[in-house]
């Protein structure tokens, strides 16, 4: 019956620190999706001030510098 209790008390032990290791995981992954949704969102904006000044500059109706057409 000890031995029993003893691999219990083991396993229990062994599920805290699995829990545990996990929960910091979590918070880890957690934490770089707060910062790549910022970055995204950062990047969301620049597009949006590029379409507005595309739009402002005619669009791509524009030849490149580089046409001789």
């Amino acid at each position: 019956m000890e031995k029993r209790v003893e691999r219990l008390e083991s396993l229990v032990a062994l599920q805290d620190r699995t829990i545990e290791d996990l929960s910091d995981r979590l918070f880890e992954q957690q934490q770089q999706i707060r910062d790549l949704e910022k970055i995204v969102e950062r990047l969301a904006g620049k597009v949006r001030e590029l379409d507005a000044d595309m739009e402002q500059s005619g669009g791509l109706d524009v030849p490149p510098p580089h046409y001789n057409g």
